[in-house]
């Protein structure tokens, strides 16, 4: 009861909404488990539960990353307010569609394969399109964020920022594969448009748990890496606040800030390689000498920048 009175307390000015949501998804996700266990088809090769799984632990932290950063904006926050509590209805309105067709066992993504699945995904689409014009606003909005710490003051920007791109990187997912291009050219309808895998046709074998292909390409990476820089650069602002009591240097926030700003550019570089890496039909697993060498020039540059970061005074 202590702990849930703490939380209380440390959330109370957070946009409630949002705070709600995030925690219904949360609950969603533990039972996208129990239907795991219970419900053991597969389509594409996944367990068909699997997508609600991922879309509800990702929407949590989503929706419980913006919930506190409405809480900062010091105005537009009545604005930031209603552009989130819309952001809410889009994501519960395309969640429900998602599950619905789990539920049926028919993909909920670039599938036209009946005019019921054509619809559905168009409905989908356009809801993505209302929810990136949202997150758009809303970033915009956040560079009015006032923080005392320029750590944080940064780490928000900067991951709000990324996150953005990260969202808008889906849309590379959206364009036809040259097999599906062929298929139309011959007079055919092919059952998907569009693709997460690059260079062979989804579903096939996959990372446990998120399915990232591991014998090609596959695009939900970049999206899903830039995606929750949202989370990543705050949580190391926090990280290096925590770790200033241990290590004096720390306590200088102008510090703090410089490796915040260079592990933003680092997050940046790297949300670029795993897209390189993707379109060039390459799985994660498996990466050629090129990525691995560029790789090694992007740790070594946010290494010696960072070295430099605390040493320059």
């Amino acid at each position: 009861m202590t702990i849930l009175a703490d939380v209380r307390s440390r959330t109370r000015g957070w946009h409630r909404p949002s705070a709600v949501f995030a925690a219904t998804l949360g609950a969603i996700a533990v039972l996208c488990v129990a239907a795991l266990v219970v419900d053991q088809r597969t389509l594409a090769g996944a367990p068909i539960w699997a997508k609600p799984f991922k879309f509800a632990v990702s929407g949590a932290l989503y929706f419980a990353t913006w919930s506190w950063l409405v809480s900062l904006l010091p105005r537009f926050r009545r604005t930031a307010g209603w552009l989130t509590n819309f952001l809410v209805a889009i994501f519960a309105a395309e969640y429900v569609l998602l599950t619905f067709q789990a539920a049926r066992g028919r993909a909920s993504h670039f599938n036209i394969a009946t005019p019921q699945d054509e619809l559905l995904y168009n409905v989908m689409g356009k809801m993505i399109i209302g929810l990136q014009a949202a997150t758009l606003a809303l970033t915009v909005l956040v560079v009015f964020t006032k923080l005392e710490d320029r750590a944080s003051f940064w780490a928000v920007r900067a991951g709000a920022v990324l996150s953005l791109a990260g969202l808008s990187l889906g849309v590379l997912m959206t364009s036809p594969t040259a097999r599906q291009l062929a298929q139309w050219q011959t007079g055919g309808h092919p059952d998907m448009v569009g693709a997460h895998t690059v260079g062979l046709d989804d579903g096939g074998p996959g990372v446990p748990i998120l399915g990232w292909s591991t014998v090609g390409g596959d695009l939900r990476i970049p999206h899903f890496v830039g995606m929750h820089a949202l989370q990543a650069l705050p949580l190391l602002a926090i990280g290096l606040l925590a770790l200033a009591s241990r290590f004096p240097r720390l306590r200088d926030d102008v510090v703090r800030a410089r490796l915040v700003l260079i592990g933003a550019a680092g997050y940046a570089g790297l949300t670029a390689l795993v897209t390189w890496q993707a379109l060039r039909a390459q799985s994660i697993v498996h990466p050629d000498a090129a990525t691995l060498g560029a790789a090694a020039l992007l740790a070594g540059a946010v290494g010696l920048g960072s070295w430099a970061a605390v040493r320059v005074r």
